[in-house]
């Protein structure tokens, strides 16, 4: 069988003239656009995202899919199956179908579960990723932080999904940028606390949006529970400068030593 092609296109983090071109073009020649949600009641923020930019494009389809915000594997598989069945209607009769994801296709997107399955649900298929801004770019942009200088290590963290680690995480890595905040801000803070890195620490929701807020004493947000536009990034800049013949400060050294 010959299948229309499958992209994942990332749309960026919520402004729309973040959009590469490339995004743009894909988007407009797809004939199908499918677009997640987080409810069968709710707005699509990558439809958001894209509608002031390319518009109602004339014989284009648009096929809003439910993803719900859950960490229950049984619900998640149904709401997958259901989805990507849908789209496999469309692939099947030859149509394109672009999968519009907020941020980038290859973090933390639902369109990574997708590019698995679409090799074992329509072999042969031909599958395109067309990259985005990601709101890890976006937050040091805003914030006028630099993620990484010279020898920096940065860790990447799903926070809702626990961070009982963070202390660790937060003593090994240079950088820390916690996604995906849901109600674990208390935690958050408190690890800041412990590792005295809450002056080093900013709280960004909903970055690069009309409703982008910034909070720079993160202990004024410990009480809030973050959506999943909400992130925490913490820079030590204690290696800052390296690569311009500065010397490591003697308990950074110790650490890449050891």
């Amino acid at each position: 069988m010959s299948y229309g092609t499958l992209y994942g296109v990332g749309v960026g983090p919520g402004a729309p003239d973040l959009m590469t071109l490339r995004a743009v073009e894909t988007l407009k020649r797809a004939e199908v656009l499918a677009l997640p949600r987080s409810s069968d009641y709710g707005a699509s923020m990558a439809w958001k995202i894209i509608e002031p930019v390319i518009g109602k494009v004339p014989g284009q389809e648009r096929l809003f899919l439910t993803f719900p915000m859950s960490k229950e594997p049984s619900r998640l598989r149904n709401a997958w199956d259901v989805a990507f069945a849908k789209i496999g209607e469309h692939l099947e009769r030859g149509r394109s179908v672009a999968f519009a994801t907020e941020g980038d296709p290859s973090l933390y997107s639902t369109f990574g579960y997708l590019q698995r399955e679409a090799a074992q649900r329509w072999p042969g298929i031909r599958v395109e990723v067309v990259p985005g801004v990601s709101s890890i770019m976006a937050v040091p942009a805003i914030t006028g932080t630099p993620l990484a200088d010279g020898l920096e290590r940065i860790a990447i963290i799903p926070a809702n999904y626990g961070v009982d680690d963070l202390v660790a995480i937060l003593d090994a890595f240079d950088t820390t940028v916690l996604m995906k905040i849901g109600s674990e801000m208390p935690k958050v803070v408190a690890a800041l606390e412990r590792t005295g890195l809450t002056e080093k620490a900013v709280y960004v929701a909903k970055a690069t949006m009309r409703e982008q807020r910034i909070v720079r004493d993160v202990r004024e947000v410990r009480g809030e529970r973050g959506d999943c536009f909400a992130m925490v990034v913490v820079t030590r800049k204690e290696r800052s400068g390296v690569l311009a013949g500065d010397v490591l400060p003697e308990a950074m050294l110790a650490k890449v030593e050891a």
